[in-house]
Order: C-alpha cells, then structure tokens, then sequence
C-alpha cells in the first residue's frame, strides 16, 4: 500500500466524504470548532502565513445578514444549516509575520509592504486554509457545504466592515441530512493529470 493512512481515514476525509447540502438539526459546538480549527491550523502556506479568519453564524440576525448575499439555492441551505462560517482573507495578515515567522521578522516589509503583493499572497493562502478547514470539518465526523455562489461585496461589507477582509466561502457545517448528497460528479484520472518531465 502506498499510503500510510488508514483507509477508513482516507474514506472519511477523501473517498466517501462529499458536499453536504442537507444537516440534521443537531448542532456544532463551539469545542467542535476549535478542534477543528488547532487541527488544521498546522497545514501548511507560504512563509507560515496565517490569514484565514473565520466568522461563525449563529444569531438568528447574523444569519439574515448573510442569507440575503447568497444566491438561490444557497440561501435556503445556509438557513438550515446548524452552523455557517464564513471564510475570510485578512489583507493585513502581514501584521503578524514577525511572530508566526521569527527566524525572518523583516518579512512583514521586504515582502509585503505592497498591498496588491500582500491581497495575492492573502487570497492564496487563505484559500489553501479553507481546503484544511474542509478536511478538518470532515475529519471531526462531520459533513462540509461549502459555496462560492454569493455577492461577495454584500458579504464583505456586511461583516468585514473595515475593508481589510474578503470573502472567500460561506461553509454550512453539520451532520448530514436526508438525502444530503448529490451523485459523486466524476473525477479527472491520474494520466488525465500528472506528466513527467
């Protein structure tokens, strides 16, 4: 066998992990969260960045102010969704560098002094981060949701009022629902995917 990880492990976070577009009602903890989050936080991105913020969605308000940026469809899941988080690119994640990289403080402004160098290095970064938190969602048993099909200036000014974060997903998180699942879509295979030179 070529992987080390157990197989159930591989199918819990890989080959029979899905979408979830259907949640029973019971709900998230917060303790939940926080597994999830110091498991993946160790996951790696450039130069130790660190910029994915996540925003919980547990107010019945705070849950109207986001559902009416989502696109059809999306909306009705994230209203029935235990909990929703939305993932975020913080823009000045520069700011802690010197900490999350001490071997090499100047960093923070040999590097990233730039803002639209430091947007790019945030927007890549933080998408690896929401992939981690998927597979760390998955990895505490339960099911993901994300979706990318909302206004993101509406989400963005609506929680991030500073002008310092940008959306990326908006994630229902659950246990899985009746019929929660849609058929598994195919996948590209290994010739289709990886060459050798």
């Amino acid at each position: 066998m070529s992987l080390s990880l157990d197989p159930a492990a591989q199918d819990l976070l890989f080959r029979q992990a899905r979408t979830a577009n259907t949640f029973t009602d019971e709900p998230v903890t917060d303790e939940q969260v926080q597994a999830i989050y110091d498991l993946v936080k160790y996951a790696p991105t450039s130069l130790n960045q660190q910029p994915l913020r996540i925003v919980l969605v547990r107010s019945g308000e705070a849950r109207r102010r986001l559902v009416q940026h989502l696109a059809e469809g999306n909306d009705k899941k994230a209203e029935k969704a235990p909990l929703v988080a939305i993932l975020a690119a913080d823009n000045e994640f520069h700011e802690e560098l010197p900490e999350q990289l001490p071997h090499f403080p100047q960093a923070k402004d040999l590097m990233f002094s730039d803002r639209s160098v430091r947007e790019q290095s945030a927007q890549f970064n933080a998408a690896l981060q929401v992939g981690y938190f998927i597979l760390g969602i998955r990895a505490a048993g339960l099911a993901a949701g994300p979706m990318t099909g909302f206004d993101a200036d509406g989400i963005n000014k609506e929680f991030f009022a500073d002008g310092e974060h940008s959306v990326l997903a908006v994630v229902n998180m659950g246990k899985p629902g009746e019929n929660a699942w849609f058929d598994r879509s195919p996948r590209l295979a290994y010739d289709q995917v990886v060459t050798t030179v």
